[in-house]
């Protein structure tokens, strides 16, 4: 497994890293034993930075890490984030936190649902409007002082914020949605990342799935899928995206790999900075994004995908949920 330096810590995590959010919820039904399975298929076969939060599952993704790798915690690099609130039955989104005190009680419980002593990136998920990114920052940053996390990530933040809160205490990561048809980060953030030694970590690297080709219909993803909600699943959008991956897929044949692999190939040639994590449930897609690590590109085939894919139809998510994106 390759493997890429994690911003100024010093520490390298493997160059590709696996999302688990859709082992628990958002995208359909899943299989807890299968989840298992390809989260222990993923260490072995190096890709050990594994991301999670507590939202996802309402905190059951967490306890589904903690049954995969108790007692196997040295094998992985695990990154949990906090700040987006829930009812408890999950029903209901509630908001967003980033007081301090919630700072502490968020990653106690984090704590406690992983079954660990120290969580290795520990990321604010969304910015607190009402709560200064210094204040947010500083609470995390006495988490790490008292051994309760080794590192510090934020998610989806503009490049002011994190200038501002890399003053407050080092920022390894940054986590924000980044692949062939979501470039919103280029014009100010990742020159950010890169002026400050932060590293970009890049989330739904395969378009939420629909950069792989295997979603033809909107009926094929389930009546819970939270991507019917998505702007780009819908209408018109879905036909016109569905249109550009056909494209994709040619490139991609033309290449000997899959659409997959060229997706994620090109996010890992935009600069070391990048560790994308894809998510999937599946060990052989997970096999599949692997194979991505073998796939070079020339300037011509990065330029050539980038124009192919400039006139992607539809936000990446509702209005509601882009008002907190880059914030």
């Amino acid at each position: 497994m390759k493997t890429r330096n994690l911003g100024k810590t010093g520490v390298a995590v493997s160059a590709l890293g696996l999302g688990c959010m859709g082992m628990s919820e958002f995208y359909g039904a899943s299989d807890e034993q299968e989840n298992i399975e390809t989260l222990h298929y993923a260490v072995d076969n190096g890709v050990t930075f594994l991301d999670t939060a507590d939202i996802y599952g309402n905190g059951a993704n967490e306890i589904l890490l903690q049954k995969a790798f108790k007692g196997m915690w040295d094998k992985v690099f695990l990154a949990t984030k906090f700040g987006i609130l829930r009812s408890p039955d999950g029903k209901t989104m509630l908001g967003i936190s980033g007081k301090p005190d919630y700072v502490q009680q968020a990653c106690h419980a984090s704590l406690n649902r992983l079954g660990v002593e120290c969580i290795d990136l520990y990321y604010l998920h969304r910015v607190d409007p009402e709560v200064p990114i210094e204040d947010t920052v500083g609470a995390m940053a006495d988490l790490v002082k008292a051994g309760k996390v080794k590192y510090l990530g934020l998610s989806e933040v503009s490049a002011s914020t994190l200038r501002r809160a890399c003053k407050v205490h080092p920022i390894a990561a940054l986590q924000s949605e980044y692949s062939i048809w979501s470039t919103d980060i280029e014009p100010e953030v990742i020159p950010a990342c890169r002026e400050l030694g932060v590293s970009l970590v890049a989330y739904s690297p395969l378009g939420r799935g629909f950069l792989t080709g295997q979603i033809q219909k909107f009926e094929d993803l389930a009546p819970d899928d939270f991507r019917r909600s998505v702007p780009r699943f819908q209408g018109e959008n879905f036909q016109k995206n569905l249109d550009l991956v056909q494209k994709l897929q040619d490139l991609a044949n033309q290449k000997g790999c899959t659409a997959s692999q060229l997706a994620l190939a090109w996010v890992l040639a935009q600069g070391d900075e990048m560790i994308p994590i894809p998510g999937t449930r599946r060990v052989k897609y997970l096999q599949e994004n692997i194979g991505a690590l073998a796939v070079s590109l020339t300037p011509q085939e990065l330029a050539d995908i980038r124009f192919l894919m400039k006139d992607f139809a539809g936000e990446r998510y509702s209005e509601a949920g882009m008002k907190r994106v880059n914030a």
